[in-house]
């Protein structure tokens, strides 16, 4: 029902302005202000920070190493005192045990400059691994009183473990950027690491047990080749890390991030058993690093900062209470980053996005054991058992007698026979969690799909007794349903809204369940102030493309949708309440509506669809997008309802050709971008390929799939045209004839 989405909507630009959802974060307070404040690190008292310090304003020409006193309630340039000599430049500084030390490297010794910045010949950003770098212990005064290394070659990144035995560093002196450990005086040297790349930025865990670290590793000739080359100049392009840990004596190195780009600054929680981190793997488009955590063993990612480019360096106080960071947010300058703290406040365990979970229900749906949740088949009836034992487990209360509604239709199995009509019989699956609120939110998403093809929905011909499995269409959105259930269930908020989870058949032969629902919704809860659709939220693309769609049927919407947006995702907005999914049926009952879609693809009503094609990254960051847009829902006084024009002030065209490509729904501006070609049609006769972007089709320009769609209107059968496509980065212009 869902591949002629945008010929009946428009699609609205989404504003890209980050805004803060920032539960972990209490209290956030700025400790800085103005040049590069970062890598601030506690006291073991938690009552000072040493950080690094870069601000010619104030005569710092490179970093140098400052003390801040916590205790005081406001704070100003004039609180920072030197605790460095001033001399070169110096990195990573930390306390030592008793509070009156800290360890740090610096480039004095080599030279009381500022050692010069690295210079990138093809724009790479790079770090300067200074073989200059020694490791001092100085005191607060500013008084070297130790030199712990001497070795030629790099040694810095030092900290202590907080049991107060160890000092952990990054050194060149094997040659390669290693993890080296030593006693807390500098005996007892001992090499963790020897895998090719850069390990560094290492923490110890609480219990001092085990390490944190990032480590770049490459894997292919061309990346070892260039990793090998930037070392031999003293360099290193961080722009490809994971996060590892290892344990201290060397053994169980493990890899925690799988996520691509730079994953880095890792501080494990004080449970030990979750690390936060900064990471801009997320990012679609430029420069955009934000704190996440994830559980030690590499599940259940989540999202913890949105505000601004830039956050990282995170670190836990000694008591675990307090977050201190750096992050550019409310800069004065372009560049500027200041040191923040905050009060840390634990997620609710339960509101994680348990990503087993999303799997184990993906996986059974889907599964050719219910050959396709065919409306009125046996598959359907096995589908609907599975849901209501799941609601059954939470203890939600049946929507009426029982959690099944069962519903009578009429089926055409031939769209173009009038007579082939049929009796058919479906049912959908309704849980409740009673709130004993004034308000009621509706959660949907449909179960069905189409079987072994009986009803000929199809796109694939000849298909007739193939299994459907749907997994994108709609097991992915039905996980979500069920996700949300458990977390609204089980977490410790009772919120001020009712839940209706409405899981719906019949979608695929024309919206019949959930359209029967609504029909009796508001006689069993009279004030429903949002239904919100999940439907196909399971393949999102590399650009992390969503599809929001009924945001103009409440005038508070477009700043919720706005405000939660995850990280790096690009959301299009629609504005209409109609469309070819289950929402429609309440927006047509006067209720304001929500629909989330991640878009249609070569596999959409085909065999193919399956399981092992779902992106779990993007339906937990979807599922976790719609936990924190409910909740603001909940918590919003009114929610009015306003009716939206299906056309949105705008004709569609009408068209009698084809080109034969998936378009990507996206408004990115450059043109359509294509998601997959169909084989034996125009485009794919002419070379078009799957993730070129359409700019042109003769002198009719093409910016997204409104002016694609007037472009098509204007051709008839058999023209011949010069089409326009940008394929990585470089422009071609093929013949095809429509």
């Amino acid at each position: 029902m869902k591949k002629n989405i945008f010929s009946i909507i428009l699609v609205l630009a989404f504003s890209f302005v980050s805004f803060a959802q920032e539960k972990n974060l209490k209290n956030i307070k700025q400790l800085t202000f103005g040049g590069d404040n970062a890598e601030a690190y506690f006291s073991p008292n938690g009552k000072n920070l040493t950080l690094q310090i870069t601000n010619p304003q104030f005569g710092i020409q490179c970093d140098q190493i400052y003390m801040l006193d916590l205790q005081k309630e406001n704070h100003s340039p004039e609180d920072l005192q030197l605790i460095s000599t001033g001399l070169g430049r110096t990195t990573c500084s930390f306390f030592m045990p008793d509070g009156k030390h800290i360890l740090y490297a610096s480039t004095h010794e080599g030279g009381h400059a500022c050692p010069a910045p690295p210079k990138s010949t093809d724009g790479k950003y790079l770090w300067a691994i200074y073989p200059e770098f020694d490791i001092y212990v100085a005191d607060l005064n500013g008084k070297v009183v130790k030199q712990l290394t001497n070795t030629p070659g790099y040694d810095a990144e030092a900290v202590v473990s907080p049991d107060g035995e160890k000092i952990v560093f990054t050194s060149t002196r094997s040659g390669d950027l290693e993890l080296w450990i030593m006693d807390i005086d500098g005996s007892n040297l001992k090499q963790l690491t020897d895998g090719l790349g850069y390990d560094g930025g290492a923490f110890f865990s609480h219990d001092s047990k085990k390490l944190v670290f990032r480590s770049s590793r490459p894997k292919t000739e061309e990346a070892i080749a260039e990793y090998k080359d930037l070392l031999s100049k003293n360099l290193v392009a961080p722009t490809e890390m994971e996060i590892y840990t290892i344990n201290i004596d060397g053994t169980n190195l493990k890899q925690v991030t799988h996520l691509g780009k730079a994953n880095w600054a890792p501080y494990f929680h004080p449970s030990d058993k979750k690390i936060i981190f900064s990471s801009n793997h997320h990012s679609t488009r430029g420069y955009d690093f934000q704190l996440f955590m994830i559980d030690e063993d590499g599940k259940n990612l989540r999202q913890i900062t949105w505000e601004s480019e830039f956050n990282a360096f995170p670190m836990f106080s000694p008591d675990g209470k307090k977050l201190v960071f750096s992050s550019n947010r409310q800069q004065s300058k372009p560049r500027e980053t200041n040191v923040f703290i905050a009060d840390w406040v634990d997620t609710d365990e339960k509101e994680v996005i348990n990503d087993a979970n999303l799997k184990g229900h993906i996986k059974y749906l889907a599964s050719d054991e219910l050959e396709g949740r065919l409306t009125g088949s046996i598959g359907e009836e096995k589908a609907a058992n599975y849901i209501a034992t799941e609601f059954r487990k939470l203890g939600l209360k049946p929507y009426d007698k029982s959690y099944t509604q069962k519903f009578n239709y009429k089926v055409r199995l031939n769209p173009h026979d009038s007579t082939s009509v049929k009796d058919n019989h479906g049912m959908n699956v309704i849980g409740v969690l009673d709130n004993k609120a004034k308000k009621t939110i509706v959660i949907g998403a449909h179960y069905d799909h189409l079987g072994r093809n009986e009803h000929h929905h199809s796109t694939k011909p000849n298909s007739e007794g193939e299994i459907h499995n749907g997994a994108d269409d709609n097991a992915s959105g039905v996980s979500g349903v069920l996700e949300l259930a458990r977390i609204l269930v089980q977490n410790k908020t009772k919120e001020k809204v009712n839940y209706v989870f409405a899981l719906f058949s019949g979608e695929e032969d024309g919206l019949i369940g959930s359209k029967f629902m609504a029909e009796t919704l508001k006689d069993k809860f009279p004030n429903v102030v949002a239904m919100i659709n999940m439907d196909m939220i399971g393949r999102l693309n590399d650009n992390k493309a969503l599809v929001v769609g009924g945001v103009g049927t409440s005038p508070v919407f477009e700043k919720i949708i706005e405000k939660n947006k995850p990280a790096g995702f690009n959301v299009t907005l629609e504005n209409t309440g109609i469309g070819p999914s289950d929402h429609t049926s309440f927006y047509l009952k006067d209720i304001p509506v929500l629909f989330f879609f991640t878009g249609t693809h070569m596999d959409y009503h085909k065999p193919s669809d399956d399981e092992d094609k779902i992106n779990y990254y993007g339906v937990r960051a979807i599922v976790d997008y719609i936990f924190r847009v409910t909740n603001e829902i909940s918590n919003t006084t009114e929610i009015p309802f306003t009716k939206t024009k299906v056309e949105a002030g705008k004709k569609v065209p009408t068209y009698k050709v084809t080109l034969g490509i998936m378009p990507d729904y996206t408004d990115y501006g450059d043109g359509l971008h294509i998601d997959g070609v169909t084989d034996d049609r125009p485009a794919a006769k002419a070379g078009i390929l799957s993730g070129d972007v359409l700019t042109q089709i003769g002198d009719c320009k093409i910016k997204e799939v409104y002016s694609y769609m007037d472009c098509l209107s204007k051709l008839k059968v058999g023209d011949e045209r010069e089409v326009t496509v940008i394929r990585k980065g470089e422009e071609l212009k093929l013949k095809v004839i429509f």
